[in-house]
């Protein structure tokens, strides 16, 4: 599977206490194409950026079709991740 980054626009003032019934509702509709693996928040921003593990985007937007209280900006392959550990 591919990995991906979806962009969610949620405000400056968004919480934990905000995300956690979002994130069990995605949480509670992932499927074997569509895995959620971890999240963002950029608060300057406004913006969740969250991780995904998924067979394409289309199998992403099926998750997010179950769960409306979750905006979406965007779904964007990701070609290249880099960590410092490549480098040592």
């Amino acid at each position: 599977m591919a990995k991906y980054v979806a962009v969610h626009p949620m405000g400056t003032d968004f919480s934990f206490e905000q995300a956690k019934p979002v994130a069990e509702a995605v949480k509670a509709n992932l499927t074997a194409d569509a895995y959620w693996i971890r999240s963002w928040y950029v608060r300057e921003e406004g913006k969740l950026y969250c991780e995904w593990d998924a067979k394409n985007t289309d199998s992403i937007r099926e998750v997010f079709a179950k769960t409306p209280e979750l905006p979406v900006d965007g779904i964007y392959e990701l070609e290249m991740m880099v960590s410092s550990e490549d480098f040592r």
